[in-house]
């Protein structure tokens, strides 16, 4: 009989990583395939398939991608409360293979049905994968870092291989096997998940193993029968980017009421001031997520227009590089920004969090006025440099190299062990409303109907600029602040 791996056993390992934690990295990977496929190809298809204007397209872009993020937070509440992390991650698992099969059958007709059983499963899958990382380190284990690193890097290797395959096949093949690609490459998530499940001991089990199997069942088919039901009401809400809107400010309002109720429930003071630093970083994700997201909006339209084929000297699809070199360049500087970091705590000069997630604010708004440069690269017909697109994104991603990595750790640093996947929900839940306001302020560059190609370049860029503005003020607060959130933060680094 095989022996039952124990909490101690996971936690109390050799080395740098827990062989975990290579499992749920592989299946965070596939997922990531699939998420940023779709999500790579959204804005291109309802305006080149489907006949959406660039504004109706950045509208829906953002209603969707915010739905999504939005059922992570109650996702993570589910799980948390009533499925475990393991049967939540199953069942959205399977509810985004459904909905990327029902859009490779009639991507034209049925595509709102398909994304809306796709903002479901990710909901159910996405918070908890993260929460499980969290769960295989001791509450003191300076090793999470590197752990919730590695985490990272597999979620962009998914995001590179899905973000140019899907948006490829999309554009030079058939739409059907740009939706299959992703659902075939679900089922390969999924499936490693059910494989290596075993060697996760108690971590991600169903928090209500101590009632009556009668009630637990009673229970976890409720979540289900809710979710179904939940069908035509997203449906709607998704086609109509208003009634979005209406639910987004309610969840919103909902969720910030239930955060304090949580926190102040909390009889240990210092346990408050941590999620109230927590929430900090959550809000400034918000705001990163905001400016940044524009790449499956704004960016994607973009690109498909006003950009040329050439990168260096290659030949190459502007919209594939806008998919696809984020998460490449990623993979490639992860590491040495890692070195980085260390290398300067051995010289005790490594900058505290806060600080890092201001630089992370700066290098974004430098991004943004390279994308507002690329207007002074145009030619005549309103075709800029892929090479200067390019250039903006290296920015972009090390900007986010300064935050992405470390804010899914230090919410989870800062968090009760009971509160991990509410707070990764909220975590989650920030970057719904920053998919939102992305969607809106992308909506803002292109209201002009039927504008020639050299009038939507400065359209565009003119908003880029904007955006570099904000992000400078964010990241010079940030900074200036730092020594107060530090304070709330108390022990944790």
């Amino acid at each position: 009989m095989e022996k039952t791996v124990s909490i101690e056993d996971i936690q109390n390992f050799e080395g740098k990583y827990p062989k975990q934690l290579w499992h749920l990295s592989l299946v965070e990977m596939w997922e990531r395939f699939c998420f940023y496929g779709m999500r790579g190809v959204l804005a291109f298809f309802m305006v080149d398939q489907l006949g959406l204007s660039d504004q109706q397209s950045n509208l829906q872009y953002g209603a969707i991608q915010a739905f999504v993020y939005a059922f992570t937070f109650i996702g993570g509440i589910f799980a948390d409360r009533i499925l475990g992390f393991r049967k939540s991650l199953f069942w959205g698992g399977s509810l985004m293979i459904i909905g990327n099969l029902i859009l490779a059958f009639s991507p034209h007709d049925l595509f709102y049905i398909g994304i809306t059983l796709s903002i479901i499963g990710t909901g159910f899958f996405k918070p908890n994968i993260s929460s499980m990382v969290g769960e295989l380190y001791h509450e003191k284990d300076n090793r999470r870092d590197a752990g919730y690193g590695l985490f990272y890097a597999g979620i962009n290797v998914g995001g590179l291989l899905g973000g140019a395959m899907c948006i490829y096949l999309g554009k030079y093949y058939s739409w059907h096997l740009c939706f299959l690609s992703a659902a075939l490459v679900m089922m390969f998530g999924l499936g490693t998940f059910i494989f290596t499940k075993k060697y996760l001991g108690p971590i991600g089990i169903s928090p209500l193993l101590h009632l009556k199997k009668a009630r637990q069942k009673v229970a976890e088919i409720s979540v289900y029968t809710g979710s179904i039901l939940c069908i035509p009401l997203i449906y709607i809400m998704v086609k109509n980017t208003d009634f979005t809107d209406y639910f987004m400010y309610t969840i919103g309002i909902i969720a910030l009421i239930y955060f304090l109720y949580e926190t102040f429930k909390i009889n240990d003071k210092k346990a408050q001031y941590k999620l109230l630093a927590a929430f900090v970083f959550i809000f400034c994700y918000f705001i990163f997520m905001a400016i940044s997201e524009q790449s499956g909006g704004s960016l994607s339209l973009f690109a498909k227009d006003n950009l040329d084929h050439k990168i260096l000297f290659f030949n190459i699809d502007p919209n594939v590089v806008n998919n696809s070199v984020n998460s490449f360049f990623v993979i490639v500087f992860s590491p040495i920004v890692g070195i980085l970091w260390l290398g300067l705590y051995k010289r005790k000069i490594e900058p505290n969090t806060v600080v890092k997630f201001g630089i992370g604010f700066l290098l974004l708004a430098l991004s943004f006025y390279v994308f507002y440069a690329t207007r002074f690269f145009a030619n005549a017909q309103g075709i800029s440099s892929l090479n200067v697109f390019t250039l903006a994104y290296l920015l972009l991603t090390l900007g986010e190299l300064c935050l992405g990595p470390i804010g899914m750790s230090i919410i989870t640093k800062l968090s009760p062990k009971k509160m991990f996947g509410m707070m990764m929900g909220l975590w989650f839940l920030s970057s719904a409303f920053g998919q939102l306001a992305a969607g809106k302020l992308g909506a803002e560059m292109s209201s002009i109907d039927n504008a020639s190609l050299t009038t939507k370049l400065i359209a565009y860029t003119e908003g880029y600029k904007a955006l570099a503005l904000y992000s400078l003020i964010a990241g010079l607060a940030l900074i200036i602040f730092s020594q107060l959130v530090k304070r709330l933060m108390q022990e944790v680094r």
